[in-house]
């Protein structure tokens, strides 16, 4: 699979819904996630978006960020992909 294929699949938009929803759930801007993380905003904006590929490295960033573990990302994802049947 290309990694443009691999942005625009179902499994990675669920992990993009589920990096916005973090962040709100932990009332967290754009910016201050940037700030925490010493990124641009843009780079944020771009990950919740899909529109750049996230690495294991930059989740476990993320779930530091929003005081989540990184399998509660990698769980969430499966159970929603379980339900819709994927």
């Amino acid at each position: 699979m290309s990694l443009d294929a691999s942005l625009r699949s179902l499994r990675y938009r669920r992990l993009v819904e589920l990096l916005h929803r973090a962040r709100n759930d932990a009332q967290l801007t754009q910016a201050e996630v940037a700030a925490r993380m010493q990124r641009p905003q843009q780079w944020v904006s771009q990950c919740e978006r899909g529109r750049r590929r996230i690495d294991f490295v930059e989740l476990e960033d993320f779930a530091r960020v929003y005081a989540r573990p990184v399998h509660w990302f990698l769980t969430t994802a499966s159970a929603a992909e379980k339900r819709d049947g994927d």
